[in-house]
């Protein structure tokens, strides 16, 4: 049996006996060649393959395994990609026995027995729909990124998918260089509370005097007002606010609805990724992994789908858990059905969902899963039990209030009353159903039940209120927010842009090639991406049009299916046509359409690549125009002849003239500051690409040829910098002190993302540049004690203080962790028990519980892969587990046999000698039988 992954056939191998080896391919073992097109575009679009060089002893073991073999069982995934797969080992391995193909979208031992029994032949429909799609992104990649070598820069690629998510990427840029935001006021009248079961509650202010009061979403993006709406600037705002002192508010109308809320399906690909990007704050990329190992562990169903569909185990599964975890109140009286597929939506599978016919909660596999792994499989479980929950029900109430303020000279109305119209809403959840379980973009349903309340206290129309605290407030209008990858792949999935799977590569793609990178979350494209979608835009602009690239995927869709052909879509796509006119509009001649071969061929000639390099940012005073080029060793702005280089971490949108004309004008020459008494090596301070720095000595000076460099703190400049400054700066990385119990050396250092403290493999960041010279090692060892926090993260304030622990004398507090309330000392972090609540836990308890901690000693790690590997090296390759072995005629065997020894002894036998497998050669596949 053979699977494309290690995991995976250790997790099937467990599951099988003796008359079973199962064997990993490590993904493909063959492909189209890395240089040249590969695909012969005047004999039919043959494709040429060649086996992979680091996969030529992998077929020769499995060649010599198969001498041995009574049958060879292709277990691959069950999408395009495994069914290619397992086509390719059967065309290099030539099996002499009889071949099965089996599929799962679980490895549990129930579905790989089923699969065994209800074997099937290779889908060539499967196939051809991703060798054609290969072929096409070969000769869409190949071609075109040898234009952008050529005009931009080396190293680019463009892509099919790739590219055009590359371009939605920058046209969001370009609305964000584009905007101009706008200010304006409104008020806030905050009533105070009327008794402990009257809870205050805020009011806006919505119209005066008739006209409605503007909003945010009343501007355009380029900051003009669209409409009639009344723009309060602040004397305005002031003026009103301080003339409602004092004013009786009366309710002039409550109106009142009922809402539900209905469970989100189960997730596919794309929603797993969204999810957790925003829950889990991962990538594409770290999603995915993270699900393949689930998956290949036989935690989770197979990863890769289209379908929010679940089986009527999975359902029947998800019901039991409701009705035994939440109670029958919460369980709908009929399963819930979801059939909706995304657009362009690849071959149905069932929907990502815990494995198994009953699920395991994310408690039972404390023991097993650990970290991200762990929250991933929480956030499928809860995702699943929600899915098959009842509806989320509540009211919300709006309340209009009136008050009339006085007249006042230079006021609103100026010199006449104002009368004012406000708004409260309010919002209450009568019955939680499938909130009780999973919250959209939430990490812990039960508290944001609390948050997504906000209560207002029983009002009518007519009633007085009166004490409400007036307060004027600016606003400021935001540009469109730039794409996530969460947010990207969705956008991309709406536009029909590319499959679930391939999303996550895309992602890092995108940023391994240059054009994008990462502020915090965000996605900010480079210079060189903004050339690149220039040139796409200008000469290869089908190739990146969002709905011709969505028309591209149906056609393919079609192609597989059979309802178009391959050869002539292709030849259209290469080659070009001639299309007949607009017969309406007594148009006879024929259009031609030209292919990407005839695009790629005028390019050089076409393309002015001095236009596509340069991207407008405006004009000095002098209406001298400034631009940015992506130069070779980074971009640079230019103005006339003057040339400054633009710093990395510089997003577009930020590069306004007025910060170019600081870049231009910045020093450009080194300064000398003085020389360091210690070495007698001049000090210097230069301008460089991630900003100015300090130098001690120039290249091949001193015991170094590289000379020790310091960046500056944000707080400093070039021009004010001195001596003393800069040889503090380059003091560092600072020694704070040695952790007394790893007896690791703790360091403080400045890094490109800030300061940060650093011991061993772990560090924390620091709040500011100055705590570089100032934090302890007492400081530095309560920091470590404290959970790892993302950067900018604060840490939460103590719950409560409890005094001094009697064995540090340390002040104890308790906090609120990730998995729960915790008490503290600084050192030693202790978790409460189910039966200690926060409130009233005293400091001889908690002494107690951090005195347990102390003797049970610290949390072992996981093994090291080295020691895993190792350990899996020495093991058996064949578990004990017997299922009978399977003759050509399709019945069972008697377990035991010769055959399957041999097999057993085969599984670690070396590879026959023979000449390699691999050579080139190229492909026609006859039609199935």
């Amino acid at each position: 049996m053979i699977v494309e992954s290690p995991a995976k056939a250790r997790t099937i191998a467990g599951f099988l006996g003796g008359d079973y080896v199962v064997e990993s391919s490590i993904g493909h073992v063959r492909d189209l060649p890395p240089k040249g097109l590969g695909v012969d575009v005047d004999n039919g679009f043959k494709p040429t393959y060649e086996v992979h060089p680091s996969k030529k002893d992998v077929l020769r073991r499995l060649k010599s395994l198969l001498k041995d073999a009574d049958e060879l069982y292709l277990a691959t995934d069950e999408d395009r990609e495994g069914e290619a797969i397992s086509w390719h080992l059967l065309e290099e391995l030539k099996p002499r026995v009889p071949v099965k193909r089996m599929v799962f979208h679980e490895i549990t031992r129930p579905a790989i027995e089923r699969a065994i029994d209800e074997w099937r032949d290779i889908d060539y429909g499967l196939v051809d729909a991703q060798e054609t799609r290969r072929i096409v992104d070969r000769l869409f990649g190949f071609p075109v990124s040898s234009v952008l070598w050529r005009k931009v820069n080396q190293g680019l690629s463009a892509g099919r998918v790739q590219s055009p998510a590359v371009r939605l990427v920058v046209e969001r840029e370009r609305e964000r260089i584009a905007f101009r935001s706008a200010g304006y006021w409104d008020l806030a009248a905050t009533f105070p509370g009327q008794s402990a079961t009257v809870t205050a509650f805020t009011a806006t202010l919505v119209g005066v005097d008739g006209a409605r009061v503007a909003t945010g979403r009343d501007f355009d993006d380029r900051g003009q007002l669209r409409g009639d709406a009344r723009v309060l600037d602040e004397p305005e705002a002031r003026g009103l606010a301080g003339r409602l002192e004092g004013a009786t508010f009366t309710v002039r109308s409550v109106e009142e609805k009922p809402f539900t809320s209905r469970p989100k399906p189960p997730f596919m690909t794309s929603t797993l990724q969204q999810e957790g990007g925003r829950k889990l704050r991962l990538s594409s990329a770290q999603v995915m992994r993270l699900a393949q190992g689930l998956y290949e562990r036989g935690y989770i169903t197979y990863m890769r789908t289209d379908s929010t569909a679940l089986s009527e185990t999975a359902v029947s599964a998800a019901r039991t858990q409701v009705r035994e975890l939440y109670g029958p109140e919460y369980l709908p009286q009929a399963p819930r059905t979801y059939a909706g597929k995304v657009k362009n939506a690849q071959e149905a599978h069932e929907a990502i969902r815990p494995a198994g016919e009953a699920f395991r909660t994310p408690a039972s596999l404390r023991g097993e899963l650990r970290g991200d792994e762990q929250r991933l499989y929480e956030l499928i479980w809860m995702r699943t039990i929600a899915s098959q929950m009842t509806d989320a029900r509540g009211r919300s109430v709006t309340v209009r209030l009136g008050a009339v303020a006085p007249a006042s000279a230079g006021g609103v109305g100026d010199g006449s009353a104002t009368d004012t119209e406000w708004t409260a809403s309010g919002r209450t959840i009568t019955f939680p159903g499938y909130l009780r379980a999973y919250v959209e973009g939430s990490d812990d349903p039960e508290a944001d039940l609390d948050d997504r309340e906000s209560l207002l206290p029983p009002l009518r129309e007519g009633d007085a209120l009166t004490g409400a605290d007036i307060e004027a407030r600016g606003h400021t209008t935001s540009p469109p927010a730039r794409y996530t990858e969460a947010s990207l792949v969705k956008r991309m999935e709406e536009l029909g842009i590319g499959r679930p799977s391939t999303y996550a590569s895309i992602m890092q793609t995108i940023q391994d090639r240059g054009y994008v990178w990462k502020k915090g979350q965000a996605l900010v494209p480079t210079w060189t991406a903004f050339a690149v979608v220039q040139l796409l835009e200008s000469h290869f602009h089908d190739l990146v049009d969002y709905s011709y690239t969505a028309r591209m995927e149906d056609d393919l869709d079609s192609i597989a299916s059979r309802v178009l052909q391959r050869d002539p879509w292709l030849h259209r796509f290469w080659f070009g046509e001639d299309a007949p006119g607009d017969a309406s509009a007594g148009d006879r001649r024929e259009e031609h359409r030209p292919g990407l071969k005839e695009l790629v061929d005028t390019a050089p000639e076409a393309v002015d690549a001095a236009a596509i390099n340069t991207i407008p940012i405006g004009r000095d005073s002098d209406g001298v125009e400034i631009v940015v080029k992506p130069g070779r060793y980074g971009p640079y702005i230019k103005r006339g002849d003057d040339t400054a280089s633009v710093p990395d971490d510089l997003a577009p949108d930020e590069l306004t003239v007025e910060r170019a004309l600081e870049l231009l004008s910045a020093p450009r020459e080194d300064r000398v500051l003085g020389t360091d008494p210690s070495t007698g090596l001049p000090v210097l301070v230069k301008p460089g690409r991630f900003g100015p720095y300090v130098q001690l000595g120039q290249p091949g000076e001193g015991a170094k040829d590289k000379p020790r460099t310091a960046s500056l703190f944000a707080s400093m400049s070039v021009e004010t910098v001195d001596l003393d400054e800069a040889l503090r700066l380059l003091s560092l990385p600072r020694v704070v002190g040695v952790d007394p119990e790893s007896g690791e050396e703790i360091t403080a250092q400045n890094g490109r993302y800030g300061p940060y403290l650093k011991k061993g493999t772990d560090s924390r960041s620091l709040d500011g540049e100055e705590q570089l010279f100032t934090v302890t090692l007492d400081d530095a060892l309560r920091i470590f004690a404290e959970p790892k926090r993302r950067r900018g993260q604060r840490a939460a304030e103590p719950l409560k203080a409890l005094g001094d622990d009697p064995v540090s004398g340390k002040p104890v507090v308790v906090k609120e962790g990730r998995f729960g309330p915790y008490v503290t000392d600084g050192a030693t972090n202790a978790s409460l028990r189910k039966s200690d609540d926060p409130e009233t836990i005293t400091i001889e308890r908690a002494a107690e519980l951090l005195a347990d901690r102390r003797e049970r000693g610290p949390v072992k790690k996981a093994g090291s892969r080295r020691g895993t590997a190792k350990k899996a090296a020495g093991a058996k390759k064949v578990a004990a587990k017997k299922l009978p072995a399977r003759n050509a005629a399709g019945t069972r065997k008697a377990a035991g046999t010769r055959k399957a020894a041999a097999t057993k002894k085969g599984s670690t036998r070396k590879p026959a000698a023979g000449k390699p497998a691999g050579a080139t050669k190229a492909v026609a596949r006859k039609p199935p039988g």
